[in-house]
């Protein structure tokens, strides 16, 4: 008989085994779930769904969580919505509906806790994958559907190898001329890391914000500034754009966060700031350039493609709506 929990202390290390076990596409570490999941102020242990046999073994796990502490300053609660980061059952324990019965068990205490929007996976920060993996985890997809979940965007991961790169003759050319019309290219100064903050959260993601707040090594970041303005057009001045790698865990070849302001783009700062950071993580010796995240279509995917990135993965972010209660 297998029985349905809240996680308890000494459950990590068999949940990460069964983790490793079951999804041996995205293995995980204790650090990674130490750090992640037990300590993300957000953890609630009665949101970690264990389910464990009468032999004392972890079966599988399903993981939902809803905001106690707001994402960044200024952000809310989001008090209508959870998530539910990651569910998992080890191979040997499959076919016998344990893994609804650990989503059902997610689903209702986060319906107990007055969440009527779920979304399956890009809980911020610490999501482990941007959305489920139709290719890798088709069982785990097709759980998901019966159980209400549809399919609201599909982002992709891409990946870029740096052992031969080279800035391209083009956009040194371009950036000659941007520099002329008044930008600057650089690493930012320590008196511009708050703008560059407020800049990021507030023209893209609260979550980007954060992720350049916490950065640990400031030098792995490169801002487009205006420093003068044109006389052609109206422009922004200060900071207009970012690139950043090495800001999620301190994984230095992850590329990101990466956004140009809206009314500069068109510009090709976009491709400045994409191979300047590529030029900078090969002068560290760094061999590739990925991220988990971006748009399938669109100008950002055009922009990743024409500088020889090409898709590794394709993601299913899912969402399930729920009348209240």
């Amino acid at each position: 008989m297998t029985v349905v929990r809240g996680f308890a202390a000494g459950d990590e290390g068999a949940l990460v085994d069964a983790w490793n076990r079951a999804m041996p596409a995205d293995p995980t570490t204790p650090g990674w779930f130490r750090d992640c999941v037990l300590l993300d102020p957000n953890f609630d242990p009665e949101g970690l769904r264990v389910a464990v046999t009468d032999a004392g073994e972890v079966a599988g796990g399903a993981y939902a969580v809803r905001r106690l502490t707001p994402l960044a300053p200024g952000t809310g609660l989001e008090p209508g919505t959870g998530w539910i980061p990651f569910l998992f059952v080890a191979p040997e324990h499959r076919g016998g509906g344990l893994g609804r019965r650990l989503l059902d068990e997610a689903l209702a205490w986060l319906a107990g806790h007055g969440r009527t929007r779920v979304e399956f996976a890009c809980y911020t920060p610490h999501y482990v994958l941007p959305g489920a993996d139709p290719e890798r985890y088709p069982a785990g997809c097709a759980l998901l559907r019966r159980a209400g979940f549809e399919t609201f965007s599909r982002p992709v991961a891409m990946d870029r190898g740096l052992a031969a790169y080279v800035m391209p003759d083009e956009v040194r050319a371009l950036r000659e001329r941007r520099e002329s019309e008044g930008y600057g290219f650089r690493r930012p100064l320590d008196g511009e890391l708050p703008e560059l903050i407020r800049f990021a959260a507030g023209v893209f993601s609260p979550e980007w914000g954060e992720a350049i707040r916490r950065h640990g090594n400031p030098a792995r970041l490169l801002v487009a500034v205006r420093e003068k303005e044109a006389p052609e057009k109206e422009a922004r001045e200060g900071i207009v754009g970012f690139a950043a790698y090495g800001a999620y865990r301190g994984i230095a070849e992850r590329f990101g966060p990466f956004g140009v302001d809206p009314a500069e783009r068109g510009t090709g700062i976009g491709a400045i700031l994409l191979h300047g950071a590529m030029t900078m993580m090969r002068a560290e010796g760094l061999h590739s350039s990925w991220f988990l995240w971006t748009g399938g279509t669109g100008p950002a995917a055009r922009l990743y493609t024409k500088a020889g990135y090409e898709v590794t993965r394709r993601f299913h972010v899912m969402r399930r709506t729920a009348e209240p209660v």
